[in-house]
């Protein structure tokens, strides 16, 4: 009929109809509500009548209401083009979701035109709080539009020292790998950095300080001709194992401290007509799912925790807490595969 005014859907009143409880108890199960205490059976039986009905909240609602809306915003500069970087987002994006808020992401490209825009708009919206992630570990400096606002940066380190950060713990990741390699034995162990030490940059720095670390604690000199600093890139990776591999001493293994680098260093061993473990053992560092799985053999490395910062970037944010600058670092798990074996004897 002409006029009619279209059904409204269903409301909050319906879902407590149907799973016969109080309309505050549905409120206080789907805002996950702290301090609330449900049996998992009264939970499901929210969540099967909200199923059933199609009921969906009432986001602008919740904005007036509550001063905040059902989202947290992600701000990244290349992370959603990254493959392996890319895993930060699912992270952040499952924690999220399981208190019942949706995650607003948008990767910037390193646009500082486009970054502001973007915070304007997300806070425009009210979100909750807001997510400032990196491509790689590095210390930033946070926008000033985020003073004021609950947020997080995450694979990195805020310059000044008044945000909470998530980052990787690269010295004992550093650490972990040259352990890794004397514990197979070898006690010359050479090492190919991604960056030259005054870069500041806290992956080069904290995996040689690592490194160090392992060799000292293993009662052997740091030998300065089996360290080299390249740019990260599978050209100095190729260079650096050339020139470590052909000298008078060579070490019998080398820590990579990034997959590219080790891709390099694989061509290097191909080219000089050796075997990869036989006669020298390789580790890496980021278990780019790209590339550590293929090469031949596998690439025995550490990854990334990017799920994981991910999901403690968000619940540093749902925890309410007063802002401070604490740096959370969590660690790299070894992923085992086949480019680590014990020294070859010399006769």
């Amino acid at each position: 009929m002409a006029g009619t005014r279209p059904k409204s859907g269903p409301t909050m009143h319906d879902v407590a109809a149907a799973a016969g409880v109080s309309q505050a108890t549905v409120s206080l199960v789907l805002n996950s509500a702290a301090g609330s205490r449900f049996s998992q059976e009264t939970r499901q039986r929210v969540r099967d009548a909200v199923d059933k009905l199609g009921y969906r909240t009432n986001a602008h609602a919740k904005v007036l209401r509550e001063g905040v809306a059902g989202m947290i915003g992600f701000i990244g500069d290349s992370v959603a083009t990254t493959p392996f970087a890319g895993a930060i987002i699912e992270g952040a994006q499952q924690r999220a979701w399981e208190d019942g808020l949706l995650l607003l992401s948008v990767n910037t490209g390193g646009d500082r035109e486009l970054e502001a825009a973007s915070l304007d708009a997300m806070l425009s919206y009210k979100v909750a709080g807001v997510v400032y992630a990196a491509m790689y570990h590095r210390r930033l400096e946070v926008p000033d539009a985020l003073a004021g606002v609950r947020s997080v940066v995450l694979n990195s380190q805020d310059r000044a020292g008044r945000v909470p950060s998530v980052a990787p713990d690269e010295v004992k990741g550093g650490y972990a790998a040259t352990s890794r390699l004397l514990e197979a034995g070898h006690t010359r162990v050479g090492m190919i950095n991604i960056e030259t030490l005054e870069s500041d940059l806290p992956a080069a720095v904290g995996r040689y300080k690592g490194y160090c670390a392992a060799l000292e604690e293993a009662g052997l000199d740091i030998d300065p001709s089996l360290v080299r600093f390249g740019s990260g890139g599978e050209e100095d990776g190729y260079k650096y194992t050339m020139e470590l591999l052909t000298a008078s001493n060579p070490p019998t293994a080398i820590f990579c401290a990034n997959d590219r680098g080790a891709w390099g260093a694989y061509q290097a061993v191909s080219d000089l007509r050796l075997a990869i473990p036989g006669d020298v053992s390789i580790v890496g560092f980021d278990n780019q799912a790209t590339l550590a799985p293929f090469l031949r053999p596998g690439l025995t490395t550490f990854e990334l925790p990017f799920v994981a910062m991910g999901r403690r970037a968000v619940d540093l944010i749902l925890q309410d807490a007063e802002p401070d600058g604490r740096v959370e670092l969590m660690d790299c798990p070894l992923v085992e595969r086949n480019s680590v074996t014990h020294p070859k004897e010399i006769p």
